[in-house]
């Protein structure tokens, strides 16, 4: 008779086992797969480089690379991906129900501006007297901006808000010192006992978008030389800067004023945020909507001319607009080169395939444009300020100009740069999805695509001497490329203001800045890089897509330019 063996309730019976099993085997061994792009100087690009030597940084480039090893360390990645996954948290009340309006940051994103304030991308560059220090800045914003780019809206406008503040000598003396401070100093306080401070703007309300003219906001002058503001405000980033300037109808008109959370008695003004912005992009930054009511106010520039007072805040964050995305382009194709040198397909290195070779010196064909023109208009801005008005001239055109084109081609870029990477890009880990999510914003702040090129047409009918100095700077190429002697040609002939202008200004302005790019490239960059941006931008042997560049571009030179 056969014997059953029961087994107890209280020991589960084993599972089969193999004599080939392996209770801890390993089911895959990865491999195939970049390293994350960490350990290296962010700085280290020879476009970046050689932008910087030729208008007259040259003394900055050892900080700058210094920079660029903090920025392209896994500690900064680390900070980047934390302050975006930890978004920013408003608290309107304290825990007695006394109003606060405060806004609550994840240490690492402390970290990003603690770096990038102290490297010099705010305001210090207005505080250094040396040839060349605006352009020191710029690269160093743009190296920011490839770190993490939503902490650098603080760091952009506390930059542009002195020459405007500068209207108002008074004002200058007593918060200029602490604006071009490289300390960064956060919390709500006294102005006055901070080691530095951030500025912001609020120009925009609801029913009025970009026609600020239509603003509501109220300002009511006191006797005490103060003004008391009412109204509310549609974006208003960083909320939790020191100054801010705004705009607010006066009976003299719209005019410009100065508001500080914090009043020099320590009080806190009146400053409302109604709500934290659901919006695309970066989550590490906090753009609101703050109600003014019974707030105090200081008049900046003359009543009734607020326009003319901001748009001094609003050229320099436009300027910032073009570093940025020229930065952020190249952070994409730096993304994008790492994963194709350390991936392969078909027995071969991505970045050995010929196709995708194509694709990334097309990609590389329009960083390399954007940062030699992002670094030649921080020349001009740099010389502007020191008195050269021909600089001044370029400036007012190639800003509304570049400001157009090099941000629209921001997502383009951003969207084959994640294609490269194929579905590794799609994965947040990647980083790829939040440079994705960013792309748009700087072709929409600080002016649209429609609002810069309508400027260039006012500034085509009224300011005539920046035609003269935009001509001169495109003809100082004259004859090196005849595919860009007749596109200038040409363009000459669209700069002729006609009933039809409005409609032909995106046009107008596209052509505009691809020939500016292809004159600073003939003159600057090496042959092949030249050649092949006329063949293709200029003379339209390009498809709609990138990685068209015809057969015989000289592949291996435009790849020896790709970030290490």
């Amino acid at each position: 008779m056969a014997t059953t063996t029961t087994a107890s309730p209280s020991s589960p019976p084993s599972p089969p086992t193999s004599p080939h099993s392996n209770p801890i085997a390993v089911t895959h061994e990865v491999t195939n797969q970049a390293p994350p792009l960490t350990g290296h100087d962010a700085a280290d690009d020879p476009v970046l480089v050689e932008g910087v030597r030729r208008e007259g940084a040259e003394w900055h480039l050892e900080d700058l690379h210094s920079f660029g090893r903090l920025v392209g360390s896994e500690e900064a990645r680390t900070w980047a991906d934390q302050a975006n996954r930890h978004e920013p948290e408003l608290r309107t009340h304290d825990r007695y129900g006394n109003r606060v309006d405060e806004v609550d940051f994840h240490p690492a994103y402390h970290s990003l501006m603690a770096a990038t304030v102290g490297a010099g991308a705010a305001g210090s560059a207005w505080a250094d007297e040396r040839p060349g220090a605006h352009v020191a800045r710029a690269a160093t914003f743009m190296v920011a901006t490839m770190m993490e780019q939503g902490h650098m809206c603080p760091v952009s406008m506390t930059y542009a808000v002195v020459p405007a503040l500068r209207r108002s000598p008074g004002l200058a003396a007593l918060y200029e010192p602490l604006l071009t401070s490289n300390v960064y100093d956060p919390g709500l306080r006294t102005p006055a006992g901070k080691r530095g401070l951030l500025a912001g703007m609020g120009m925009t309300e609801k029913q009025g978008g970009t026609d600020v003219r239509a603003n509501t906001t109220a300002a009511v002058e006191q006797a005490d030389g103060t003004w008391r503001l009412r109204g509310h405000k549609w974006f208003t980033s960083a909320p939790m800067n020191d100054l801010f300037l705004v705009l607010a109808q006066t009976p003299g008109g719209l005019s410009c004023f100065l508001v500080p959370r914090v009043l020099p008695d320590g009080s806190r003004n009146t400053f409302r945020i109604q709500r934290l912005k659901d919006k695309l992009g970066n989550r590490s930054n906090a753009s609101s909507e703050p109600e003014f009511d019974d707030t105090v106010a200081w008049l900046v520039g003359d009543e009734g001319k607020g326009v003319r007072t901001i748009i001094d805040m609003v050229t320099m964050t436009r300027l910032d607009c073009v570093l940025g995305s020229a930065g952020h382009i190249r952070e994409s194709l730096a993304q994008a080169a790492h994963h194709t040198r350390h991936r392969s397909v078909f027995g071969a290195k991505l970045i050995d395939q010929p196709l995708m070779r194509n694709v990334l010196a097309d990609l590389g064909l329009e960083s390399e444009a954007a940062t030699t023109l992002g670094l030649r208009l921080a020349g001009a801005a740099d010389r502007a300020q020191r008195g050269d008005t021909q600089e001044r001239a370029f400036l007012r055109l190639a800003t509304a100009v570049s400001k157009y084109w090099v941000c629209k081609r921001q997502p383009a870029v951003v969207a084959e740069a994640l294609e490269c990477l194929g579905g590794n890009g799609y994965d947040e880990a990647s980083g790829m999805p939040r440079l994705y999510r960013e792309a748009p914003l700087n072709g929409i702040w600080e002016g649209s695509g429609n609002v810069n090129a309508l400027d260039l047409l006012r500034a085509l009918a009224r300011e005539p001497d920046s035609l003269d100095a935009f001509r001169t700077e495109i003809e100082a190429a004259a004859g090196a490329d005849r595919r860009l002697d007749t596109a200038w040609r040409e363009l000459r002939g669209e700069l002729v203001l006609t009933e039809d202008a409005p409609l032909r200004a995106r046009r107008i302005i596209e052509r505009a800045a691809l020939v500016l790019q292809g004159s600073l490239l003939v003159r600057h960059a090496p042959a092949a890089v030249a050649d092949t941006f006329c063949a293709s931008r200029l003379a339209g042997d390009q498809g709609f897509a990138f990685g068209t560049l015809p057969p015989g571009t000289d592949f291996a030179e435009l790849l020896g330019r790709l970030p290490a």
